[in-house]
């Protein structure tokens, strides 16, 4: 029966789909080939430069918050905990603004490397408090059995943490951390609030430009899949490294 339904559904879209309409608005082969030859490599490597610089400075934000959530001393937690609170509860495209307006506010501040380094901070900004939750979630994880054992063998705190409990840690939620880079990328697409040159456009931004040029959604379309490019071999490398750990367990 239930394949019978999902049969019914597709031939249904089929029979009254306007093939003809959708080919025109959303795949029109002249435009795909302006698409690809205009500028796409470029804004796909921007977008890769964006993603991959914001999810590091996350990363390495994420753990000392991660860190300060664990720790004893009282103000480090609540610092962390109203930070990563902050964050989350924030949409990303309120940070860019809010980082698009810091000249205003702050003349002549420059942030090093520019705009890419303006989207490192703002969108590692963002995804450190995602990440920190993650890494805290690892850090917990990590039997005590094997830090009472380290602390036995003679190894400091910050050793133990180091040698020990990161790394493990960092294997334990290594699937959530690629799901998260994958998230990060997507949010690139938010970039153009910050008013781009054209060698700085992003994939989203490569192509809202280009089809409002054409009056024609395609370019957006073919921008739009080459974030597959990025994304479906991160998600593939998350399932398998799920059914690693599956048969590790």
């Amino acid at each position: 029966m239930q394949y019978a339904v999902l049969l019914v559904v597709l031939v249904a879209a089929a029979l009254l789909a306007d093939w003809g309409q959708i080919a025109s608005v959303f795949f029109r082969p002249r435009l795909v080939v302006t698409a690809l030859s205009q500028g796409l490599v470029k804004a796909f490597l921007n977008t890769l430069a964006y993603s991959a610089g914001a999810f590091a400075f996350g990363l390495v934000l994420g753990t000392i918050l991660a860190l300060m959530r664990l720790s004893s001393v009282g103000p480090y937690r609540w610092l962390a905990t109203i930070y990563i609170e902050f964050f989350r509860g924030v949409p990303a495209l309120i940070v860019f603004l809010a980082f698009s307006l810091l000249p205003l506010a702050f003349p002549g501040l420059k942030i090093p490397f520019g705009t890419y380094g303006t989207v490192w901070v703002a969108l590692g900004l963002v995804s450190a408090a995602y990440l920190a939750e993650t890494i805290r979630a690892g850090i917990q994880a990590v039997p005590k059995g094997q830090i009472e054992a380290s602390r036995s063998l003679g190894m400091s705190s910050g050793r133990t943490l180091r040698k020990v409990v990161l790394p493990q840690a960092f294997r334990i939620i290594l699937p959530p951390l690629t799901n998260e880079f994958i998230l990060v990328t997507k949010d690139t697409s938010l970039v153009y609030v910050l008013g781009l040159s054209r060698g700085a456009y992003e994939l989203t931004k490569y192509g809202r430009d280009l089809a409002n040029t054409n009056a024609n959604l395609t370019p957006l379309v073919v921008a739009g899949f080459t974030y597959l490019l990025i994304t479906l071999p991160l998600a593939y490398a998350v399932r398998r490294l799920e059914a690693r750990n599956a048969r590790g367990r």
